[in-house]
């Protein structure tokens, strides 16, 4: 199957048109704040609930949200496995360092302090 031409574009109208059925992608992405995002991590469930396969791309120079060449392999990635619905996230969710590989499992990453004091879902300041 050829890739779509503006890829962006097809990953968010997948993503509008709701459960379709398995396989199903989920597309989440990370940055130090909630400005820039400097991973995009895909997981495909074909399942139930648990994620088979994972891949994650890092940009330390652009925005992975509205970068063509890692928006084309998302979408590669995602049409390689046959994918019918697609979760999407427009927003940064967290902090791109994964706890327990990059920090101590239950501490707080020493590289994005942002997300010490902010809600991951709404970006907020947390009391």
């Amino acid at each position: 199957m050829a890739l779509p031409q503006n890829s962006q574009k097809w990953l968010k109208r997948k993503a509008r048109q709701g459960f379709r059925g398995y396989p199903m992608a989920t597309v989440a992405f990370y940055g130090p704040d909630d400005k820039r995002a400097t991973k995009v991590a895909v997981g495909i469930i074909t399942h139930g609930d648990n994620v088979e396969f994972l891949e994650r791309w890092f940009s330390d120079e652009s925005d992975v949200r509205s970068d063509p060449v890692i928006t084309q392999k998302v979408v590669a990635f995602i049409t390689e496995h046959g994918v019918k619905t697609v979760g999407y996230a427009d927003q940064i969710i967290g902090c791109p360092h994964e706890e327990g590989a990059d920090y101590p499992e239950g501490a707080t990453c020493p590289k994005c302090l942002f997300w010490a004091g902010h809600d991951r879902w709404t970006g907020q300041p947390v009391n």
